[in-house]
Protein backbone atom coordinates (compact mmCIF):
# COMPACT_ATOMS: atom_id res chain seq x y z
CA UNK A 1 0.00 0.00 0.00
CA UNK A 2 1.35 3.33 -1.27
CA UNK A 3 0.23 6.13 1.44
CA UNK A 4 -0.03 9.87 -0.84
CA UNK A 5 -0.73 13.07 0.61
CA UNK A 6 -2.53 15.13 -1.94
CA UNK A 7 -2.83 19.44 -1.86
CA UNK A 8 -6.12 20.59 -0.31
CA UNK A 9 -7.86 21.97 -3.80
CA UNK A 10 -7.49 17.93 -5.24
CA UNK A 11 -8.78 16.69 -2.01
CA UNK A 12 -11.99 19.02 -2.35
CA UNK A 13 -12.23 17.78 -5.63
CA UNK A 14 -12.51 13.96 -4.58
CA UNK A 15 -14.08 15.02 -1.47
CA UNK A 16 -11.75 13.28 1.10
CA UNK A 17 -9.81 14.42 3.74
CA UNK A 18 -6.07 13.59 4.85
CA UNK A 19 -4.10 11.27 2.70
CA UNK A 20 -5.03 8.24 1.10
CA UNK A 21 -3.62 4.55 0.73
CA UNK A 22 -3.14 3.12 -2.95
CA UNK A 23 -2.23 -0.40 -4.56
CA UNK A 24 -0.53 0.02 -7.31
CA UNK A 25 -0.99 -2.42 -10.42
CA UNK A 26 2.53 -3.71 -11.23
CA UNK A 27 5.73 -1.90 -10.69
CA UNK A 28 5.29 1.07 -7.77
CA UNK A 29 6.02 3.96 -9.92
CA UNK A 30 4.78 7.07 -9.66
CA UNK A 31 2.73 6.27 -13.36
CA UNK A 32 0.99 3.85 -11.80
CA UNK A 33 0.38 5.24 -8.32
CA UNK A 34 -1.47 8.15 -10.14
CA UNK A 35 -3.26 5.43 -12.41
CA UNK A 36 -4.78 4.23 -8.93
CA UNK A 37 -5.60 7.12 -7.70
CA UNK A 38 -7.63 7.93 -10.96
CA UNK A 39 -9.38 4.88 -10.63
CA UNK A 40 -10.10 4.76 -7.18
CA UNK A 41 -11.18 8.60 -7.73
CA UNK A 42 -12.66 8.95 -11.05
CA UNK A 43 -13.22 12.91 -10.43
CA UNK A 44 -9.33 13.43 -10.67
CA UNK A 45 -8.97 12.26 -13.66
CA UNK A 46 -6.71 14.65 -15.81
CA UNK A 47 -5.93 16.63 -12.76
CA UNK A 48 -2.57 15.24 -11.89
CA UNK A 49 -1.47 14.35 -15.17
CA UNK A 50 -2.95 15.27 -18.99
CA UNK A 51 -5.19 13.00 -20.15
CA UNK A 52 -3.44 12.57 -23.82
CA UNK A 53 0.48 12.61 -23.09
CA UNK A 54 0.07 11.38 -18.64
CA UNK A 55 2.87 14.16 -18.59
CA UNK A 56 2.78 15.69 -15.05
CA UNK A 57 0.89 19.02 -15.01
CA UNK A 58 3.34 21.84 -14.56
CA UNK A 59 1.56 23.48 -11.21
CA UNK A 60 2.25 19.93 -9.26
CA UNK A 61 5.32 18.03 -7.76
CA UNK A 62 5.50 15.31 -6.66
CA UNK A 63 8.38 14.52 -3.55
CA UNK A 64 9.48 11.45 -1.65
CA UNK A 65 11.86 11.00 1.29
CA UNK A 66 12.51 14.35 1.39
CA UNK A 67 14.06 14.30 -2.93
CA UNK A 68 12.03 16.00 -5.78
CA UNK A 69 10.82 13.71 -8.29
CA UNK A 70 9.27 16.07 -10.34
CA UNK A 71 10.90 15.35 -12.99
CA UNK A 72 12.14 11.90 -12.77
CA UNK A 73 11.03 9.65 -15.34
CA UNK A 74 7.19 8.37 -14.04
CA UNK A 75 7.81 4.69 -15.29
CA UNK A 76 11.17 4.43 -12.01
CA UNK A 77 10.23 2.49 -9.08
CA UNK A 78 9.28 4.62 -5.84
CA UNK A 79 11.94 4.64 -3.15
CA UNK A 80 11.78 1.75 -0.90
CA UNK A 81 10.50 3.90 2.11
CA UNK A 82 7.36 4.94 -0.09
CA UNK A 83 7.19 1.40 -1.28
CA UNK A 84 6.99 0.04 2.16
CA UNK A 85 4.71 2.84 3.56
CA UNK A 86 6.85 4.12 6.09
CA UNK A 87 6.80 7.29 3.68
CA UNK A 88 4.18 9.25 2.09
CA UNK A 89 4.41 10.33 -1.94
CA UNK A 90 3.56 13.88 -1.78
CA UNK A 91 1.88 15.83 -4.42
CA UNK A 92 2.34 19.30 -3.70
CA UNK A 93 0.72 22.30 -5.41
CA UNK A 94 3.13 24.49 -7.11
CA UNK A 95 3.10 27.99 -5.32
CA UNK A 96 3.82 30.79 -8.45
CA UNK A 97 3.18 34.74 -8.50
CA UNK A 98 5.02 37.63 -9.49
Amino acid sequence: MIRVILPAHLRVLANISGEIDVEPEGNPTISAVIGAIEARFPSLRGTIRYHGSATRRPMLRFYACNVDLSHADSESTLPDAVVDGSEPLLIIGAIAGG
